[in-house]
């Protein structure tokens, strides 16, 4: 059975209520990509259980932490098409994957974390990779 909207809800919830903006036009998505200045944050939600027993939990426990970027921004796989399409649009040579983690340094793509480093781990130890890059990159 699809995922209606109203079920998405709460998981696009959990993200806004961590401090990302949610994207859900392509228009959104450009207008982030124009306006990109310092460290900033793409990360590609979706419904799979590594999204939601691991990636959304490492990213509120990582933008808890006192360095983090300047901005940080959503969009939803499979549920805004042309917004997730949009923004992978900005690094096509990196295959599609959600759940992820995209960080831009003043526009430029500089670390991707794909699924396959967040699935199988706990939420402490991706966020603590979204640490490193803030660290980094910040």
């Amino acid at each position: 059975m699809p995922y209606s909207p109203l079920l998405v809800k709460p998981f696009r919830d959990e993200v806004v209520e961590a401090g990302v903006k949610d994207l859900q036009t392509s228009a959104d998505v450009d207008t982030f990509f124009a306006n990109q200045k310092g460290l900033s944050l793409l990360f590609i939600n979706s419904v799979c259980g590594c999204a939601a027993g691991t990636a959304r939990p490492a990213l509120r426990i990582a933008l808890a932490n006192d360095k983090k970027p300047d901005q940080s921004v959503s969009v939803f796989a499979g549920q805004d098409l042309e917004a997730t399409a949009k923004a992978r649009n900005y690094f096509p040579d990196i295959p599609p994957s959600s759940p992820s983690f995209a960080f831009f340094k003043d526009g430029e793509l500089v670390y991707f974390i794909p699924k396959h480093r967040i699935e199988s781990r706990d939420a402490n130890s991706v966020a603590q990779d979204l640490i490193s890059v803030f660290q980094e990159f910040a």
